[in-house]
């Protein structure tokens, strides 16, 4: 028997360096995944052999795949398909077959089975599920076509890999087949799909209505049904010759928020990404790591070179020539692929699955390590710069998918703020944990939600998915700036302005910088003397409209900060947008503030 002692010190090194691995990568912007990765690569037997692979690990990495499968399935929405429709499908087509094709005869050329070469094809043509998240909030592409494009590549080309891959399956671990034997893996296959769909759309929303009725319900019991459902899925995807990793995925894809009442599907839902996200899955891809073998790049450097060009040629230009009947030109097909060109856990989960079944060898395997590892490095750099190049082109279509203001905290300044920011159409939502605050709000006509807006559950209700601005407004700098950091990672909001005070010290300042939001009216501000005026009625409005580009700090200083509050800009097109540190009153535009 295995000594259980060495198991928990060896899984405690390996949590530690999953740790270090994911926050490295973060920090430059990558997935957290590539950082485990290289750390595994690094501390693992390929290197300085301090962390090794045990049975435990083993075991927890193969949960690992389970649940992070299924949490891919709960985060793929197919809302998206119907934003980037034709275009989305083009991308995400030409994105796959090119580099699997690509792909596959690569691995013929020199000298690879039939079936190794369809695995390496496969893991060549996915497109990581991540590019919904840090880099079009730091590249500002949330609100364009691009990113509802990139989503929905992403969706269709992890999908199609993974229903390829489960046919793949079934035929190796069948041998070869006959006429018969087809019928039959083919026919199970579609008993699979079938059931799987109709048990998710009638049986699943069902048993969701029934438990609802329980008196004692709690989230761990929901947590726990989460399981019971996944491993069910992919129990049935095993019986079907299938692997189980499939059926994860389809459990997935059917555990939406109509299985749980509302109030509690948001912290289900978080519970179960911290646990498959922060602890199960991070497990597998530091494991992941240990089985890649550094020979390569003395024995098999020109295959691992052709592989990586395929990979990113591939991606780029199939999606380009694809994308091109979509009528929105070959430079934004060519954006589009730079951004699907990287590869993240599903690549990786089916290069580990075809090491386990010896389809295929360690060499290839690692070859896919490092080719996801290399061209996802090319993602934010290459994603820039074609984005930039739109950018000046005039070329960059923003879509209105997002368009409100979400503001934290109600009081008399915020009111007036929300009264200018709301002319054009009603797009305001306000947040207040002050009951009479929020019944204040609604009867000057705004939609205002009663809560605490570090909960994901009550941004989520104050529409915060729908907004693309968030204020800060509370007279607490630290509650500002911690919501703030909630609208940011949580909800992609990334114009965060917040209300400094004047006592705030630099550690303010510092937060600001981490989660790049800035300060409204462009500096510290004491609110509750204008508060105490726009109640008395002791001030005034005024405008100003700039002859000449003059930045907001500039214009503060320029009109003198303690006599001024400017708070928002009305552009020359009429929209309004707020006054805050770090942007430019362009000529023609009007501040307008209060003295």
């Amino acid at each position: 028997m295995e000594d259980f002692t060495l198991n928990i010190l060896n899984l405690f090194l390996v949590l530690v360096a999953a740790w270090l691995g994911g926050i490295a990568s973060k920090r430059m912007g990558y997935p957290p995944i590539l950082g485990e990765l290289i750390i595994g690569i690094i501390l693992g037997p390929t290197l300085l052999g301090w962390i090794k692979e045990t049975e435990t690990i083993k075991v927890l990495a193969e949960i690992g795949i389970t649940l992070l499968m299924v949490y891919i399935g709960i985060e793929i929405d197919f809302a998206d398909l119907k934003k980037a429709s034709w275009a989305g499908l083009l991308a995400a087509i030409g994105g796959f077959l090119v580099p699997f094709a690509l792909g596959y005869y690569t691995i013929i050329y020199f000298g690879g089975t039939p079936i190794s070469g369809l695995f390496v094809a496969i893991a060549v043509g996915v497109t990581s599920l991540a590019t919904k998240s840090r880099i079009l909030v730091d590249l500002k592409l949330l609100n364009t076509r691009i990113a509802y494009v990139l989503m929905a590549g992403a969706l269709i080309s992890d999908t199609l890999a993974l229903v390829i891959f489960a046919g793949i399956v079934s035929f190796a671990d069948a041998g070869s087949l006959d006429l018969s034997g087809l019928l039959l893996v083919i026919g199970k296959a579609v008993l699979f799909f079938v059931g799987t769909i109709l048990i998710g759309n009638y049986l699943l929303p069902k048993l969701g209505r029934r438990i609802s009725k329980f008196k004692n319900q709690s989230s761990t019991m929901y947590f726990t049904l989460i399981l019971i459902i996944s491993f069910g899925y992919a129990e049935l995807a095993e019986l079907a010759g299938m692997h189980s990793i499939l059926g994860a995925f389809m459990a997935g894809l059917f555990i939406k928020d109509n299985l749980f009442p509302k109030n509690i599907a948001r912290e289900v839902q978080k519970s179960f990404y911290d646990v498959s996200i922060g602890f199960m899955a991070p497990i597998f891809f530091v494991s992941a790591g240990f089985s890649v073998s550094l020979n390569v790049f003395q024995t098999d450097l020109v295959m691992l070179i052709t592989i990586v060009f395929m990979a990113i040629f591939g991606k780029i230009f199939g999606t380009m020539l694809f994308y091109l009947p979509s009528g929105h030109g070959w430079r934004e097909g060519i954006t589009v692929g730079a951004g699907m060109n990287g590869r993240g856990a599903v690549e990786i989960i089916i290069a580990g699955i075809g090491l386990q079944m010896g389809i295929i060898n360690q060499n290839i395997f690692s070859i896919l390590v490092f080719m996801a590892i290399f061209t996802t490095f090319t993602v934010p750099f290459m994603l820039k710069w074609t984005t930039v190049w739109l950018r000046q082109r005039g070329e960059l279509v923003q879509v209105d998918g997002r368009k409100g203001i979400l503001i934290l905290g109600v009081n008399p300044l915020s009111l007036l703020m929300a009264k200018y920011l709301n002319k054009k159409e009603p797009i305001v939502h306000m947040i207040d944990a002050n009951l009479e605050m929020v019944e204040l709000a609604r009867e000057k006509g705004f939609d205002c939600t009663h809560g605490n807006a570090l909960k994901d559950v009550v941004m989520e209700q104050a529409k915060a998915n729908e907004s693309t601005v968030f204020l800060g407004m509370t007279g607490n700098p630290e509650v500002n700036l911690l919501a703030a950091q909630v609208a940011r990672e949580n909800f992609y909001i990334y114009n965060n302005h917040i209300l400094l005070t004047q006592d705030e010290e630099g550690a303010g300042k510092s937060i600001l910088e981490a989660i790049k939001a800035s300060t409204v009216f462009a500096m510290k501000v004491h609110p509750e003397p204008w508060i105490q005026k726009i109640i008395k009625g002791e001030y005034s409005e005024k405008k100003n409209t700039v002859s000449k580009d003059i930045k907001t700090r500039e214009w503060v200083l320029k009109h003198g900060k303690s006599k001024v509050l400017p708070f928002v800009i009305r552009e020359k097109e009429g929209n309004v947008r707020v006054f805050h540190y770090d942007d430019i009153v362009r000529s023609g535009e009007t501040v307008i503030f209060i003295s």
